[in-house]
C-alpha cells in the first residue's frame, strides 16, 4: 500500500481523524482593535448577489469583504515591518502549509491569570516531558481563550488596554531565532498577548517571528481535541498576490 493510499484508508476507517481548528467566519467574528489613529481591519461582510431569483434564477452567490487578518488567519512574514522584505502570503512555500504540530496546554495558568505569558522554561518543560520540538513544525498554544466568542470577551479590555495571554518577548525571540519551529498558533485574536503593545520590542511575536521568516496562526479553536504531540496541521490560506496574510481553513490530522 502506498503512503497516500494508507492515509486515505486511515481517514475512511476513522483511525485518522480530521479536526477543524477554524473559527466560524461571519459579521460576528471578533476582530483586532487598534487605537483610533490607526487604520482598522474590516469585519466580515456578505453581500448577496442572487439567490434563485430574478438576479440569478438558478444560483445563489455572494460578494464578501473582510480583512486579511480577520477570524482564523495566517500571518505571512511581510505582515510586519521586520519582515517587509520577506515572503508575502502568495510566496509562502507549500511545504509550510502541511507540517507537524505540538500543543502546549496552559489553560490552568490562564484561568488564574488572563495576562499569563509563556516563557522559555515552559517550552523546556514541554520538551523534557514530550521530546524535542518538531523541526519545521507548529507550536499551538492552548489557553482556553477560544471559548470567548464575542468581541468584548475576546479583546477583554481593561483600564490599561486589552488583556489576554501570550508569549513573553524573550520566549518569542527564542522561538524565532533558536527553536526549530516554523511558527506558532494561538486562540487569541492575534499572536501577541493583549498587553504586548508595552513589551520591548512591542508585539514581539510579530516582530521576531515574522522578521525571521516564520509564521503565525491566530483565532484557532478545538485545540483541546489534539494530543500534545503527533498531530499534523494543514493551514490553507488564500493565495492573495502580495498579501500580508489571509483568512485560512486550518485542520489537524490526529490518530485515534
Amino acid at each position: 500500500m502506498s503512503v497516500l493510499s494508507g492515509l486515505i484508508e486511515a481517514l475512511v476507517s476513522g483511525r485518522v481523524e480530521i479536526v477543524d481548528l477554524t473559527a466560524p467566519l461571519s459579521d460576528q467574528t471578533p476582530i483586532l482593535e487598534l487605537p483610533p489613529e490607526f487604520g482598522q481591519t474590516a469585519r466580515f461582510q456578505l453581500e448577496e448577489i442572487s439567490r434563485y431569483d430574478d438576479r440569478g434564477p438558478a444560483w445563489y452567490w455572494n460578494n464578501f469583504r473582510t480583512g486579511e487578518h480577520t477570524g482564523t488567519h495566517f500571518d505571512a512574514p511581510a505582515h510586519w515591518v521586520t519582515g517587509q522584505d520577506r515572503a508575502a502570503i502568495d510566496a509562502v512555500p507549500l511545504t509550510s502549509f502541511v507540517a507537524p504540530a505540538v500543543v502546549l496546554d496552559v489553560t490552568a495558568e490562564v484561568a488564574a491569570d488572563p495576562d499569563f505569558l509563556i516563557e522559555i522554561d515552559h517550552l523546556r518543560a514541554f520538551e523534557a516531558e514530550h521530546g524535542a520540538l518538531p523541526d519545521g513544525g507548529w507550536l499551538l498554544c492552548r489557553t482556553g481563550w477560544s471559548a470567548r466568542t464575542t468581541q468584548a470577551e475576546m479583546i477583554n479590555n481593561t483600564a490599561t488596554g486589552p488583556s489576554s495571554p501570550g508569549m513573553s518577548a524573550e520566549c518569542a525571540r527564542w522561538v524565532a531565532e533558536e527553536s526549530p519551529l516554523q511558527g506558532i498558533g494561538v486562540e487569541t485574536v492575534g499572536t501577541d498577548a493583549g498587553a504586548a503593545h508595552s513589551f520591548d520590542p512591542a508585539f514581539p511575536c510579530h516582530s521576531y517571528l515574522l522578521g525571521n521568516g516564520k509564521y503565525g496562526l491566530a483565532q484557532l479553536q478545538n485545540l483541546d481535541r489534539l494530543p500534545p504531540t503527533g498531530a499534523v496541521l494543514v493551514a490553507a490560506p488564500l493565495r492573495i498576490v502580495g498579501g500580508s496574510g489571509s483568512p485560512a481553513r486550518v485542520l489537524a490530522l490526529t490518530e485515534r
